[in-house]
């Protein structure tokens, strides 16, 4: 039974050294527009070609993501619905991979789906203070996601809104939205998330 144990934990570890890539903030409306970061939370670079985003409808392929090339560990790269350049100018952006003219919206009450270069699944979020009450309404404000609680299918109640200043360094865009977009979790608390991870800690 132990080597079984061993064996599985192990695995577990081979699969996370790959990389992984989490949706780690979201803000369905902004006045500089709406925009959904993703993260690459292992040790090892993640080729995005091919992945796609898309909102409940759930098509793989709807959004190409492969403009986002290699994305470093520790690295977060921006998928939003204006133009990479008008994003970028708005939060005063340096080094950001950001990928524009997202046209799968999202809603006040919506998903967001990740999927690979295969239309596998990657990373899901459902959320919505109408659907889930006592939610985050992402409105002008962004949530960053905790790192331990990346993988979470739904948004939880313990998550907050972005304010300036905040423990993510969250700042205000030429727009007035508040949020963080592009900034790299701390590498400690991304080990921790990812070790987790591998343990079979996640809850879902």
């Amino acid at each position: 039974m132990a080597r079984v144990l061993v064996l599985l934990v192990v695995a577990a570890l081979a699969n996370v050294a790959l990389g992984s890539i989490e949706i780690s903030e979201w803000m369905y409306s902004g006045n500089d527009g709406e925009f959904v970061e993703f993260t690459n939370t292992g040790p090892y670079p993640v080729d995005m070609a091919g992945w796609s985003f898309d909102d409940d409808s759930q098509i793989p392929g709807t959004i190409d993501l492969t403009a986002f090339g290699v994305v470093a560990p520790g690295e977060s790269v921006i998928l939003t619905e204006v133009s990479a350049t008008a994003f970028i100018a708005a939060w005063g952006l340096s080094g950001v991979k950001v990928v524009g003219g997202n046209t799968a919206n999202l809603g006040r009450n919506d998903q967001i789906n990740l999927y690979d270069a295969t239309g596998t699944l990657v990373d899901q979020l459902s959320y919505g203070d109408q659907t889930y009450p006592g939610t985050p309404r992402t409105q002008n404000r962004s949530c960053n996601i905790p790192a331990t609680d990346y993988g979470y299918t739904v948004a939880q109640t313990t998550w907050v809104l972005a304010v300036v200043g905040d423990a993510w360094g969250s700042w205000a865009s030429a727009g007035g939205d508040i949020g963080s977009p592009g900034i790299v979790p701390e590498p400690g608390t991304l080990l921790l998330a990812t070790t987790a991870v591998a343990m079979g800690w996640r809850r879902r």
